[in-house]
C-alpha cells in the first residue's frame, strides 16, 4: 500500500507543484525571485503536509496537516492571482490554475471531514 501516494489529492496537489515548477522557470519570474519562490513554496506544501498528515498514523494529526496544505492553497491561490494582475501569467493560465485549486480545496475539505469523524488514537 502506497499511503498518501494512493490519495487523489495528494496526486493532484503534486501534479500542480510540477506545474508551477515550469511554469515560473521562464517568462517575468525569471527576474522575480520573491514572487516565484513564494508561489513554489506554497505549492509544494500543500502536497507536502497531505503527506506529512497521513503518515503520522492519527487521523487527528492528519487533520491539523490537512488544514495547513488548505491553508497553503490559499496561499498559493493569492499569489497565484497576484502573479495573473501584475501580467505574469495569461487569462487561461490563471483560470485553468484556479480551477485545480477550487478542485483540490473541495477535495481537501471532504477529507478533513472524513478523517475528523473516523475514530483512532
Amino acid at each position: 500500500m502506497a499511503g498518501f501516494k494512493d490519495l487523489k489529492v495528494w496526486q493532484e496537489s503534486k501534479s500542480l507543484a510540477v506545474e508551477i515548477y515550469r511554469l515560473t522557470q521562464a517568462g517575468q519570474f525569471n527576474q522575480d525571485f520573491g514572487l516565484r519562490d513564494q508561489l513554489r513554496r506554497a505549492a509544494v506544501s500543500i502536497p507536502s503536509n497531505i503527506a506529512e498528515g497521513d503518515e503520522r498514523n492519527t487521523n487527528k494529526d492528519a487533520v491539523r496537516f490537512l488544514y495547513i496544505a488548505k491553508g497553503s492553497l490559499a496561499e498559493f491561490r493569492t499569489q497565484l492571482e497576484i502573479a495573473f494582475e501584475i501580467g505574469y501569467i495569461n487569462s487561461e493560465t490563471f483560470d485553468n490554475l484556479e480551477l485545480k485549486c477550487l478542485s483540490l480545496g473541495k477535495k481537501l475539505g471532504s477529507l478533513i471531514k472524513v478523517r475528523a469523524c473516523t475514530h483512532n488514537p
